[in-house]
């Protein structure tokens, strides 16, 4: 079967619906925004906790180096795997209680896992990080279905605090490693953090019904398999994501290989990470407004593809204007979750089309740091990694202008 989009889709006059329009099982309140955003800060803190005590969790439970690449590699496998399984999730026990449980198996896995061993940590990483999944898939949904006529608001918040909650993570534990007595202790205070989370979402979607509605219509994955519209959502968010990962991964070592010494190289790396959240919180208001996002998608793409130039040309020249403005290519995430919104007519397609652009679009971003290396190996400089980025930046620019285009998966 050919590709399809609703031609509806062609003479939308605006991208939100309709005041009036049913809002479900959850309601737009401001202690429901509240909840949005103390899920969002235990999306990633969860993960980068972790990752900044690295060594000393290897050494804790006794874990090889294959161990320790694996525990790395969890978020992106279970982001590109569990999500899948989430708009299944909310069709059966409705949409709230759906988020209620991720968080609760968010909350289990990071209390449980400092527990035991390298194969408990192991393994209950991956139960938190499933629950992460569920709810990175889910969340844009609340958006859609909660607050219609805020799309961008609501999505320009959540992801500042998705993209904030990184860094407080990675910022905020290795100084507390200390005072509470060691790793164990300190890995376990985030799962109070996503416990308190979990507390206060059960507060603010108390209205929500217990079992997603029999009548509502399914959007199963084959009907956005056949959407061109949901193929250009997925590429613009995993091309986005390869070039967040990429940069997260690496910048600091091309900035060494430059001569930068090892500070100056992580200072880089913290401004290009901080960057994105003032624009996250602003950017997403803006687009959804427009009809087509197409032009602001081009915007937000060309300067890190002028940062990847620079990089490559002169990285040790002016080593923080790169850094910003391949940080600034990070605010496109934030558009891209705006787009399943704005994309989808109501919030079972926005479910399935969350599942479908979030999965395979961070399978396909978990082979950019991993080709960037390789390909750093093979040639033994940074040129041919940095044109694979800029490569990479090229196909964002086409997806995310097709994706832009006002039309309904």
């Amino acid at each position: 079967m050919a590709m399809r989009d609703d031609a509806a889709g062609t003479a939308l006059t605006a991208p939100v619906s309709r005041p009036g329009t049913s809002r479900g099982p959850l309601l737009g309140t401001a202690l429901l925004a509240v909840a949005v955003v103390l899920v969002a800060l235990n999306l990633r803190a969860a993960v980068t906790s972790a990752s900044s005590l690295l060594g000393d969790v290897r050494l804790g439970v006794g874990g090889s180096a294959a161990w320790a690449s694996v525990l790395t590699t969890a978020p992106t496998l279970c982001f590109a795997v569990a999500g899948v399984a989430a708009p299944w999730l909310a069709r059966k026990v409705g949409l709230a209680r759906a988020i209620g449980i991720a968080l609760a198996v968010l909350v289990a896995g990071l209390l449980l896992r400092v527990l035991g061993g390298a194969g408990v940590m192991l393994g209950l990483t991956f139960v938190a990080c499933a629950g992460i999944a569920v709810a990175n898939v889910l969340v844009p949904v609340v958006v859609k279905e909660s607050f219609p006529l805020r799309i961008g608001l609501m999505t320009g918040i959540y992801t500042a605090a998705l993209q904030g909650s990184g860094a407080i993570g990675s910022a905020l534990t290795p100084p507390l490693e200390g005072p509470l007595g060691g790793w164990r202790p300190v890995l376990a205070l985030w799962g109070g953090v996503a416990l308190v989370a979990l507390l206060i979402w059960a507060v603010a979607a108390r209205h929500g019904s217990p079992v997603a509605s029999r009548d509502a219509r399914r959007t199963s994955f084959r009907t956005v398999l056949h959407s061109r519209t949901a193929w250009a959502v997925m590429a613009f968010m995993g091309l986005q994501s390869f070039l967040a990962y990429v940069v997260m991964g690496w910048l600091p070592q091309v900035y060494i290989g430059a001569g930068l010494d090892k500070g100056t190289a992580g200072l880089m790396l913290s401004i290009a990470t901080l960057v994105p959240v003032p624009l996250s919180l602003v950017v997403p208001a803006i687009v959804a407004r427009r009809r087509s996002q197409s032009g602001w998608i081009v915007v937000l793409t060309v300067p890190p593809m002028l940062g990847a130039i620079g990089l490559m040309l002169a990285p040790a020249t002016l080593p923080w204007l790169w850094a910003l403005l391949l940080g600034s290519g990070f605010a496109a995430f934030s558009v891209a979750m705006t787009l399943i919104a704005l994309r989808s007519r109501d919030p079972e397609t926005a479910a399935t089309l969350s599942a479908f652009a979030q999965g395979a679009g961070y399978l396909i971003a978990s082979f950019g740091p991993l080709l960037f290396g390789l390909l750093h190996d093979a040639t033994g400089g940074w040129t041919v990694s940095l044109l694979l980025l800029l490569g990479a930046l090229c196909g964002q620019l086409i997806a995310g202008s097709l994706a832009g285009r006002p039309r309904f998966v």
